[in-house]
């Protein structure tokens, strides 16, 4: 079985130091075993557009807080956050394991109804990583609208979005999310933020988990805490080799969309 943490939290406005001293309370609550911990996107300051004062080195203090509640909880911790590298700036997950080594993975499909193109440099590049014998597609909340970004081409076994997702399209964030489960048959989990933002926007949060045939298996809202999915291997294998619908699955070959331009200022 795989021990999965959803962080649901309110945040603190472009407050990195707040955050991390908050999620830390939070995490020294943690009991029972955990492989991993799943942090709301940009954990360290909200979803905000203030990305060059606010923006830190991949191997910054966000990622040295991160490494050390890996190490402390024996698990790998993961969430997204505002990197700066070669002027240029991301909205990067990144996935950071017990002993300090880590993979990132930064946003491809940037929010345009908030202007986070002309702030952020859109990723190019998915990331499929290993955690206990699974293969984990980790992405992040606007990347949920697209499909065809999280096509399960590479036999994942578990998706993963990270997300400020506004109150206003609850019902899109819980739709999606099980429909990303049953086109990949793929346990599918999103971890979001409650609370209201600097920009006086509210979130209601609805962390939820569904398994391979796009059911239910937790959903937290208008509350923040630690919530457990215990999400198991052989099962969703064994669903999907009595309904082996991924076999008849269509190839893309992906384009990088137009409208996404590099903010090299």
């Amino acid at each position: 079985m795989l021990h999965v943490i959803l962080v649901q939290t309110a945040l603190h406005w472009e407050d990195r130091k707040g955050n991390l001293e908050a999620l830390g309370k939070k995490l020294d609550r943690l009991s029972g075993p955990a492989h991993l911990v799943v942090l709301p996107e940009m954990f360290t300051t909200g979803f905000t557009m203030n990305a060059r004062p606010l923006a830190e080195p991949t191997e910054g203090p966000t990622f040295d807080w991160m490494a050390r509640q890996a190490s402390r909880l024996n698990a790998v911790v993961t969430g997204s956050m505002i990197a700066e590298e070669n002027g240029l700036y991301y909205n990067r997950l990144l996935w950071v394991r017990p002993d300090g080594t880590y993979e990132k993975y930064d946003k491809r499909h940037l929010f345009t109804l908030a202007g986070e193109h002309e702030h952020y440099t859109p990723g190019q590049q998915r990331l499929v990583v290993e955690l206990e014998g699974w293969k984990v597609l980790p992405l992040i909340c606007y990347d949920l609208r697209f499909p065809v970004w999280a096509r399960n081409t590479e036999n994942y076994d578990l998706l993963i979005y990270t997300a400020n997702w506004p109150e206003m399209r609850r019902q899109a964030w819980r739709t999606l999310l099980a429909a990303r489960a049953i086109e990949n048959q793929s346990y599918t989990l999103g971890v979001n933020r409650v609370g209201t933002d600097g920009n006086g926007f509210p979130y209601t949060g609805d962390s939820s988990a569904f398994d391979y045939a796009g059911e239910e298996l937790l959903h937290a809202a208008q509350v923040e805490g630690l919530f457990t999915v215990q999400l198991s291997y052989e099962k969703q294998q064994d669903f999907r080799s009595k309904l082996q619908f991924l076999a008849d699955r269509d190839r893309f070959v992906l384009t990088k969309p137009s409208h996404l331009k590099k903010n090299k200022s």
